[in-house]
């Protein structure tokens, strides 16, 4: 067994393709073919089952594979301190994230780092908590910043931080700086659709106990965080957003918050790898950032 089948093995796993292993590799395909053979020759089993078109790994094949991206990570990891010592931060940072942590706060704390590191290039992706998490769990990606964490045996929280949901409007739309719980009910509110986090944070904090939410003064239901955000400064109405979101309108005095009397709508977001996976400097080093600019208290 050589490295190099590893390499050809965790392509065709990743990929669940044989022809697509041969393009990220520059391989024929017929030598995909070749490499994989000679591996289940060598283990005596069989890795991947073909299941009409589709490359199906067995279960000898997934046992194969943590097994295997461990074994590349250290050789990348022996490679990395022998030909740097003086430990250069430099390379791709590739990371998922969930809409908000990858819309508003990835891009200026890489920025930031960028400014320390000049030679590190970013790749981020966007989607929902599972799928990040999965492509964490496949090694598409080392990293993953996602907003609920489930099914966590593969997976380690590498560091935890905070935010808060708060209420926002366009200056002088709202008379009151603070309102009660039941105020709310009286705002000229814009909504996201059912199930957005704002809708989540309303029940756990016991705002909608008992009251539906049809109760509530909707103006807009809107698809966006950043159509609501557009619409809170245009006057249309009030919305529960996260800092994170209109942080920046905040500062600027294009919003102004609206304190719910006894009501903080905290949650948290957690940076993600998978369990015993060895990651090189430079994605230790933005771990480490991370930790030090996001607080988690």
């Amino acid at each position: 067994m050589d490295v190099y089948q590893l390499k050809v093995f965790l392509s065709v796993y990743r990929h669940r393709s044989f022809t697509a292993a041969s393009k990220e590799l520059n391989l024929t395909q017929p030598s995909v073919s070749i490499h994989i053979k000679k591996l289940e020759e060598e283990l005596g089993v069989k890795l991947f089952d073909k299941v009409g078109r589709k490359t199906i790994p067995t279960r000898e094949g997934t046992l194969l594979y943590s097994r295997a991206e461990e074994v590349i990570e250290r050789i990348r990891g022996i490679k990395s301190d022998l030909t740097s010592s003086s430990r250069e931060i430099k390379g791709i940072i590739s990371l998922g994230a969930t809409s908000i942590p990858g819309s508003y706060v990835i891009p200026p704390l890489a920025a930031e780092f960028s400014k320390l590191h000049p030679e590190v290039f970013f790749q981020v992706s966007i989607g929902e908590s599972r799928k990040i998490a999965d492509m964490v769990l496949d090694g598409e990606l080392l990293l993953g910043v996602v907003d609920e964490i489930k099914d966590m045996d593969n997976l380690e929280s590498l560091h935890r931080f905070r935010d808060e949901l708060v209420l926002v409007a366009s200056p002088g739309l709202i008379a009151k700086k603070e309102i009660t719980p039941l105020g709310l009910f009286r705002l000229p509110l814009l909504m996201r659709e059912e199930g957005s986090d704002a809708q989540r944070s309303m029940h756990r904090q016991h705002l909608l106990h008992k009251i539906s939410l049809k109760a509530l003064n909707v103006k807009a239901i809107l698809g966006s965080i950043d159509s609501l955000r557009e619409a809170v400064k245009a006057g249309l109405g009030a919305s529960i957003l996260s800092r994170f979101v209109v942080r920046d309108d905040l500062n600027a005095g294009r919003v102004e918050e609206i304190h719910i009397k006894g009501v903080k709508m905290k949650r948290y977001f957690y940076v993600i790898a998978r369990k015993k996976r060895a990651m090189p400097e430079h994605y230790l080093a933005i771990v480490r950032f991370m930790v030090e600019k996001l607080p988690s208290a």
